[in-house]
């Protein structure tokens, strides 16, 4: 059974899934592209609001950038830094636009489930000669099946954010206090403003996303006095958390960090470290009711709100059928876990990987961009190009150019840029800058964008 004629299947149309359909445009294959969303970059939007700590020349795959220009698109200042929106609005939608992407790209198309034609997981017997079918849920209800030559996961892991729970597990009542906790960076300065203003809100979490939400809740105490701030965090000492600080090579990524401590030194937030939450319940007027371990003794704190901001973790369930090769903590493809464990790496002492690395038991399978990375928040956007720029070529039969290497990091955990941020711009939210400004396949580049 031939499937050389078949699409190569790309689930999810975020920067990383649209820069495979273009290498494999580029390589004269023919990509399918399937987005949940009802538009490319759908779940960065749900950030939209966030400036990243990247600026635009490293936030854009090399080729797509050439493949816009050759269209007459105006690139923006490659020194400003974009807001997630803008990433979408000035960069993906442009792309996926592309007459040479756009008959590619389907949206509110989610995959549901993956396996082989009529193969499930156990059997091995002529499982390679089988296609890919990709089960497909619609925005109107209906499924379909589509086949394809190979599969290319790159659906992200936003929709699955890591729970209040410090064991991993949601604490016990967490579920059932879902309508008072949001995930990542809610809009506390723009529309998710009256939920916040004048609460007591808790912020789990000792990331950047943590600190971003603090210093936005900050910044709405002084419109709303009332509002109170609790900052929960796993840490045995919360200065963990800050960084750099003024000694960060990213001034907008060190003046975060410097403010997290600004807001904990006087007063205006109010730390409880470590505390690892057990349970969720409700007291007599409603409110939340939060109990956990406080150092070394049981302790609890009352709040109207939680924002938990604890990171990610990849949903498998999709691929249920697939023959998978995953490290046994991080969930990540297997290949790269010791490369990029938090317990040992940050994000400038990862190495740049591409198809060998990422390579599953099952032969034209792969999954990258951040879910290659499982539960690691060491996720490179820089790498996630270098990915599939690798994963395409091997597809193709281009061994030498799936072997080649066209990033180089430093050895460092230090980001060394000094990005250009726009005027007014405040502390922004995930990204790691480049070294120097120069070509993005052969400069040192620890560009983080989540």
């Amino acid at each position: 059974m031939t499937t050389a004629k078949l699409p190569v299947a790309i689930i999810g149309g975020g920067p990383v899934g649209l820069a495979a359909a273009a290498q494999l445009v580029a390589r004269g294959e023919t990509p399918i592209v399937f987005e949940a969303g009802d538009t490319v970059g759908h779940s960065i939007l749900q950030w939209g609001h966030v400036h990243v700590f990247t600026p635009w020349q490293y936030c854009v795959d090399k080729l797509t950038a050439s493949m816009l220009g050759d269209a007459g698109r105006k690139h923006p200042d490659p020194e400003d830094v974009p807001t997630g929106r803008e990433l979408v609005e000035q960069y993906l939608a442009s792309l996926a636009a592309l007459p040479a992407l756009a008959p590619h790209i389907h949206l509110n198309a989610k995959v549901v489930g993956v396996t082989r034609r009529n193969t499930d997981k156990v059997r091995t017997v002529g499982r390679e000669d089988m296609p890919f079918v990709l089960r497909v849920a619609d925005k109107d209800g209906s499924v379909r099946t589509v086949e394809a030559r190979a599969v290319i996961d790159a659906s992200g892991t936003w929709t699955s954010p890591n729970p209040a729970g410090s064991d991993g597990l949601p604490a016990i009542g967490e579920a059932e206090a879902a309508d008072h906790i949001a995930t990542g960076i809610p809009e506390v300065l723009g529309k998710d403003r009256a939920r916040y203003a004048g609460k007591t809100v808790a912020v789990i979490g000792s990331g950047h996303s943590a600190l971003n939400a603090l210093n936005d809740l900050a910044e709405l105490r002084i419109a709303a006095p009332g509002t109170r701030i609790l900052w929960v965090v796993r840490k045995e000492k919360v200065q963990a958390a800050f960084g750099g600080e003024a000694a960060d090579a990213l001034p907008a990524r060190g003046a975060l960090g410097l403010r997290g401590r600004q807001l904990t030194e006087n007063g205006t937030v109010e730390v409880f470290a470590p505390f690892r939450i057990a349970e969720i319940a409700r007291d007599g007027d409603g409110r939340l009711l939060v109990k956990g371990d406080h150092g070394a003794v049981p302790g609890e704190f009352k709040a109207d709100e939680l924002i938990v901001a604890t990171g990610f973790r990849p949903d498998l369930s999709m691929l249920r059928e697939i023959r998978l090769s995953l490290d046994p903590w991080l969930e990540s493809a297997a290949g790269i876990g010791s490369m990029i464990d938090p317990n040992l790496h940050s994000c400038g002492t990862v190495r740049p990987h591409g198809a060998k690395e990422l390579a599953h038991p099952e032969p034209g399978f792969y999954i990258a961009g951040m879910k290659s990375y499982g539960r690691a928040p060491t996720f490179l956007l820089a790498t996630g190009y270098e990915q599939v720029r690798s994963i395409v070529a091997a597809l193709v039969g281009d061994t030498e150019a799936a072997a080649r290497v066209e990033l180089e990091l430093p050895e460092t955990g230090v980001c060394n840029s000094t990005p250009k941020p726009k005027v007014g711009i405040k502390a922004p939210s995930s990204c790691c800058g480049p070294s120097k400004s120069a070509d993005i396949a052969s400069t040192p580049v620890t560009a983080c964008c989540s």
